[in-house]
């Protein structure tokens, strides 16, 4: 896949801006808060239909205007294709491939792919479950569109039990007729989605490990493990049992909206026992087997959007990557990078050619 060119309107800090792109390595070069992170969320919301950055389109239109805009031209197995992401303020955001609007935003998720690293990524270390379930979510719903509706009807079939929840607490009164088809709904599609999560990291464990052995030069023994409510049996029973206590706090107290996945090293958990170094290591190869996963799935490599990543990596990692490059097995890929010399230092020798585009105060200047 080939992102050709890019036009934004209105979008962040960029008034109207047209880019064109001739190469597989593009770097995006200029200070700090010039707006290079943004060009790499347009591409984000081109391929996932939002921000990677934020949850609300309404910060991503630009001070003072009512809409935003983005479009780009998109080779893919041979075709070309033209995305269109629009929205204006009050309104339902729009989103087109070869001007055909989809009535679902979430028809588009995993039909134009891209892996995003950054800064920001050890959070899947440091924070709670929440941000490892929603970076697997994104994951296995690239791959399964089945998996993805699931989700979302399970997501809105919760929200709609716990509020049923809260107005018996609030009204100390309940109804077990009005509440049992939210339960099993729940029982029915936490168990699919249990499942699904099972054979998606079984199959997803062993890419890691080799990707990390390959990063990190084979250290350390790593591995991700699938925690879930569902795991300790007859679900559906103690779901049901639960209703007392459900109602005493407010939500659901069980399910798959609960799933943590337990990131290790040498058995013991990386977010207490690993250096920064092995953090670093283990988000990468995280991130770059989620990029050959959805590779294999589709037959065609995703577009990798690279944030600042030389300032948090050490020369071995770096040296890694561009291996990686030097053999041309990540397709076409964007980086960000505030002092253009270091980028020109590192990709210069390269087998890739480096188109370098600088960025100031939201507009694009000459080549550098």
């Amino acid at each position: 896949m080939f992102l050709e060119s890019l036009s934004l309107t209105q979008f962040k800090n960029y008034r109207s801006e047209q880019l064109y792109f001739d190469s597989e390595v593009v770097a995006l070069v200029g200070p700090n808060g010039s707006g290079k992170t943004n060009l790499l969320d347009a591409i984000h919301y081109l391929s996932l239909t939002r921000s990677a950055f934020h949850s609300s389109d309404q910060h991503s239109i630009q001070h003072g205007e009512d809409f935003f805009s983005i479009k780009g031209h998109v080779q893919r197995l041979g075709k070309s294709h033209t995305l269109l992401c629009a929205q204006r303020n009050g309104e339902k955001k729009v989103f087109s491939v070869d001007k055909k609007p989809y009535e679902k935003l979430s028809e588009h998720i995993g039909e134009f792919p891209s892996i995003l690293i950054a800064p920001d990524d050890t959070d899947l270390i440091r924070e709670g479950s929440e941000f490892r379930r929603k970076f697997f979510d994104s994951l296995f719903s690239q791959l399964d569109r089945n998996y993805l509706n699931t989700l979302i009807t399970y997501t809105h079939v919760l929200k709609q039990r716990n509020a049923l929840l809260k107005h018996f607490a609030e009204t100390r009164s309940t109804n077990p007729d009005l509440l049992e088809p939210y339960t099993q709904q729940c029982i029915r599609l936490g168990e699919n989605l249990y499942e699904k999560r099972q054979a998606f990291i079984r199959d997803f464990l062993p890419l890691f490990t080799a990707r990390y052995a390959h990063v990190a030069e084979d250290q350390e023994e790593v591995a991700i493990s699938y925690q879930s409510d569902l795991e300790e049996g007859n679900y559906a029973q103690r779901l049901q049992e639960a209703v007392s206590k459900d109602i005493q706090m407010q939500r659901t107290t069980l399910g798959v909206h609960k799933d943590d996945y337990l990131f290790t090293m040498n058995e013991a958990p990386i977010k207490r026992f690993g250096s920064q170094g092995q953090k670093k290591s283990f988000i990468i190869a995280l991130k770059l087997s989620q990029f050959e996963t959805i590779k294999n799935d589709k037959g065609y490599s995703p577009i990798l959007l690279l944030d600042d990543i030389f300032d948090k990596l050490d020369d071995k990692r770096i040296g890694h990557l561009l291996d990686l490059l030097a053999n041309k097995q990540l397709g076409q890929i964007f980086i960000t990078d505030a002092r253009p010399e270091r980028t020109r230092q590192i990709f210069g020798s390269g087998a890739n050619p480096v188109q370098m585009i600088q960025v100031q105060n939201g507009s694009i200047l000459s080549t550098p």
